[in-house]
């Protein structure tokens, strides 16, 4: 009786995971505005003892805070934003909004922290910390998760580890994977201004040639990013470049965009520093004038060790992951204020994020919200700050 009373339990679950889930996933908004989402989320949090935090300066960013009378808290954070994108799926839930469609997995997110509540409320008795549920706008741009530390939430609510996750295609469906310390990679947008003097092709030695600048900036600058050891896991890629106007003249004028990805601060300061000697270098062989701007983009996403390990030694179905990515993730600036983790759950389909054929099966959202029940109501042994010498 027992156990077929579980099986409805956990298929009435998953029903509701499947049902909000599919929901936001029809009214994707974008950047820090999402006032349909956070409406949204705070009416399907009505039915736990959550206590609604609205924030300042952080868009439509808000908390579900369960005080369980506890000196410490531990936070779970879900990203809400959409991607500029138009849906290709077919499914009968498609966005309602056009041009804008949950591609990278935040619908998933927000349903696990929703499941993640409504687990907290029915064993609230349990818990052995508060719990903080940060609901963010703004992970895609500008970077709500910066915004969000800006306002002190860690200090106030005193927040001693904090965990989150991402939908991964590349591993198994329902599978967790984590590693310590390097997860994901701190990014920097890269901006260069080649600015020179245009001449006839015939006449090109009277010209600057910006385009063969350019192209010199760019080899030289792959050699730079061979030149660091790849075990560094570094990235100096530059896609796009315009310059001249017409076939027959010297191009006045050449600009670039490209990507830097790294881990360590040193490597990031030899290559950014590595870019400016280029710079100077071709400013002083070929004339032009040269003007580089470095965005500050994210920070590493740099896994607590003594955490992750402890995760990994308790769970041993969770897969250890061998490399991390270089993409970036504005977790990182929660890291940065206390020790956290954060994890990959798998959908198993292979469709890449950011696809306008992104989709998934949301079974496998339990497996997170499973993790972070485990997180909840086991805290790992320095999970809390008494605990961690």
């Amino acid at each position: 009786m027992l156990a077929k009373q579980k099986d409805i339990t956990d298929h009435q679950e998953l029903e509701t995971i499947r049902r909000r889930r599919r929901e936001l996933h029809q009214i994707p908004e974008q950047a820090l505005d999402l006032p349909k989402t956070a409406a949204y989320l705070k009416n399907e949090l009505k039915n736990t003892s959550a206590e609604i935090i609205e924030l300042d300066q952080a868009g439509s960013s808000f908390l579900a805070y369960f005080d369980a009378g506890k000196p410490e808290t531990i936070a779970f954070r879900a990203d809400m934003d959409a991607l500029p994108v138009f849906e290709e799926t077919g499914v009968e839930f498609k966005s309602l909004h056009e041009g804008k469609m949950h591609a990278c997995g935040h619908d998933g997110h927000m349903s696990m922290l929703l499941g993640l509540a409504d687990r907290i409320e029915r064993r609230k008795d349990e818990l052995k910390s508060n719990i903080l549920l940060i609901f963010q706008a703004g992970e895609e741009t500008p970077g709500g998760a910066r915004l969000i530390c800006d306002q002190n939430v860690f200090e106030k609510y005193n927040v001693q580890s904090v965990f989150g996750s991402h939908l991964w295609p590349m591993i198994e469906a329902g599978s967790i994977g984590v590693r310590p310390i390097e997860m994901m990679a701190r990014s920097c947008e890269i901006r260069v201004y080649i600015h020179g003097k245009s001449a006839h092709a015939a006449r090109y030695q009277e010209g600057i040639d910006t385009l063969e600048a350019g192209c010199r900036f760019i080899l030289e600058s792959i050699a730079l990013e061979k030149g660091i050891d790849e075990k560094q896991f570094r990235i100096l890629r530059f896609g796009k470049m315009e310059a001249g106007t017409v076939m027959n003249a010297v191009a006045a004028e050449c600009y670039m965009e490209g990507t830097m990805r790294t881990f360590l601060d040193p490597v990031f300061d030899e290559l950014q520093s590595g870019l400016i000697q280029i710079k100077d270098k071709l400013e002083e062989q070929m004339g032009v004038r040269i003007d580089i701007d470095f965005s500050s983009g994210y920070p590493a996403v740099i896994n607590d060790e003594i955490l992750t390990e402890e995760i990994l030694e308790r769970n041993p179905a969770i897969i250890r992951l061998e490399k991390p990515e270089m993409i970036s993730e504005d977790f990182s600036f929660y890291q940065k204020k206390v020790p956290g983790v954060f994890f990959f759950v798998g959908t198993g389909t292979g469709i890449p994020l950011h696809s306008s054929h992104f989709n998934f099966d949301e079974e496998i959202l339990k497996s997170g919200i499973d993790l972070y029940e485990d997180l909840a109501f086991h805290p790992l042994k320095h999970a809390l700050n008494k605990n961690r010498g």
